[in-house]
């Protein structure tokens, strides 16, 4: 598996992580790469991961 290359922000204090391909941002980087993976590969997003993103 190769890991994503996600954009890794910094609000608060706290660290959140963005899929690069569709713009969600999740607290979990894990998640986040597998968003971005999906993404990437069938060029849309997928509600059982997106359903984890956040509003920051």
């Amino acid at each position: 598996m190769i890991l994503q290359m996600v954009k890794e922000i910094k609000r608060s204090g706290k660290k959140y992580f963005e899929c690069e391909a569709c713009n969600f941002v999740y607290k979990d980087k894990k998640i986040a790469e597998e968003c971005e993976a999906y993404c990437k590969k069938h060029y849309a997003c997928s509600i059982e991961i997106t359903k984890h993103a956040i509003k920051i």
